[in-house]
């Protein structure tokens, strides 16, 4: 999606620090990135964005649909590009680490629970908050902040 084109059919110019902000979080090994992470990443590649900029520009990408921001307990919030598809997540108190999961039970369950209430469910979220395997036994995050379950 890093290309003008893409952006443009997000209703969005393709101006450099779009184009930069797009294809770090594209390029990136971690899905979820707060903005004071792209900007820290921008500025170890030698990119010269400023932290309003990438706030001001995640901003806009979330308006166009390109990108989902989650904000997680404490204050924290990390956005994750827009791939079309649900899920929830893991975080893990202890190292932040942000895992991603689908479960088909899970979700059959909250649209039976939100129909029999009457309720119609357009969207939903469901953050699990914990410790990670590894912080638990060696105060060292084990797990790699990847896709798993997903379906």
């Amino acid at each position: 999606m890093s290309d003008s084109s893409d952006l443009k059919k997000a209703g969005l110019k393709a101006t450099l620090p779009r184009l930069k902000i797009l294809s770090m979080m594209e390029e990136a090994k971690e899905p979820h990135m707060s903005a004071e992470g792209i900007y820290k990443s921008l500025l170890e590649s030698g990119e010269e964005v400023g932290l309003a900029t990438v706030y001001r520009v995640l901003t806009q990408f979330e308006t166009a649909g390109l990108v989902i921001r989650h904000n997680f307990e404490g204050g924290r919030a990390v956005f994750e590009l827009n791939q079309g598809h649900h899920h929830d997540h893991m975080v893990c108190v202890e190292c932040g680490k942000v895992f991603e999961f689908f479960d088909p039970a899970i979700e059959a369950r909250q649209r039976k629970i939100a129909e029999k209430s009457g309720f119609v469910m357009e969207e939903h979220s469901l953050y699990i908050y914990g410790t990670c395997e590894g912080m638990k036994k060696n105060g060292v995050c084990s797990k790699k902040a990847k896709t798993t379950g997903m379906a």
